[in-house]
């Protein structure tokens, strides 16, 4: 069976009245995806931000009917866009297989593999430590810089006995992480019902659900840990620096990503006067930014 997709490129602020026009027009499915090469993390609660540019893709079926609306569609929006829409068949495929070809086991650092379920490491390791994700649920799997900056921080830092915040956890994949790797104790915290359902979900297939707590911001008792990792954006790593200097404890680590390197300098301010900051690594132009929380005596500046 083959079907046919539509793709419109239009300012953000039209796209909702493009999707609306598509699921008139009979689509099966619309998708929303950034157009421009503008990045966008964990927006805040209660919103529903778009990017400035904006690609609708809509999926129609492949039968007469369905092609004569989506070219009618396509022919009435091209009045109005500066980029014409685009129609292409699709042929069918098994969708499942393509997206585990997509995600194959990947290794962060020495000894830290993400997998896709009842997929193990090509490298049979006596310590690789595994965290197998469910691709239904899967937020974050560690393909985007940042995650990945996260995941090799944990991999290089000594974990065994810790307690961990995951600030922003998505998935839960860098809390499951720390947890794998020796961790006694996490906190999950994300604004989004379905990350923390996908966080419960993958957390217990990993075998580590007991050992996390999993919230909502504020949804939690004070909860001081030995280190705290938020992979979110530069404005929310801002507003958050108080309160994460008083979760972190005297001596303990942080790590914040999810920045553009043009972010960095606000970011350094925010939290300079509570963490002496490292050097920050940065990869395909995001940076991770680490510190040690200041301890009494420390001084107030690097």
């Amino acid at each position: 069976m083959s079907w046919l997709q539509l793709h419109v490129t239009l300012d953000g602020s039209r796209a909702p009245l493009v999707e609306a026009a598509c699921a008139q027009a009979g689509a099966l499915a619309v998708t929303l995806s950034e157009a421009g090469g503008e990045a966008q993390f964990e927006p805040p609660p209660g919103t529903t931000p778009l990017w400035e540019q904006v690609r609708v893709t809509a999926l129609f079926a492949a039968d007469a009917e369905s092609r004569a609306r989506a070219g009618e569609l396509a022919r009435a929006l091209a009045i109005h866009l500066a980029v014409p829409p685009r129609l292409e068949s699709l042929e069918d495929r098994v969708w499942e297989r393509v997206w585990m070809d997509e995600f194959a086991p990947v290794r962060f650092g020495r000894r830290l593999w993400v997998c896709p379920r009842g997929h193990p490491p090509p490298e049979a390791e006596a310590e690789a430590v595994v965290v197998e994700l469910d691709p239904g649920l899967a937020f974050g799997t560690g393909r985007h810089p940042t995650t990945a900056l996260c995941l090799r921080w944990l991999d290089a830092g000594p974990l065994s006995g810790a307690t961990l915040i995951d600030y922003g956890c998505g998935s839960g994949i860098l809390a499951i992480a720390a947890l794998r790797l020796g961790a006694a104790q996490a906190l999950a915290v994300d604004h989004d019902p379905q990350a923390l359902e996908a966080t419960a979900a993958n957390a217990q297939h990993n075998g580590v659900a007991d050992r996390l707590q999993i919230c909502a911001p504020g949804g939690h008792a004070d909860f001081q840990a030995d280190r705290l990792v938020a992979n979110i954006l530069a404005r929310p790593l801002i507003e958050l620096a108080p309160w994460f200097a008083t979760q972190v404890r005297p001596g303990g680590q942080l790590a914040l990503s999810g920045l553009l390197e043009e972010q960095l300098g606000p970011v350094v301010t925010a939290y300079r006067r509570d963490f002496a900051l490292a050097p920050p690594q940065s990869e395909d132009g995001w940076i991770l930014l680490h510190g040690r929380r200041r301890e009494v005596g420390d001084g107030d500046s690097d």
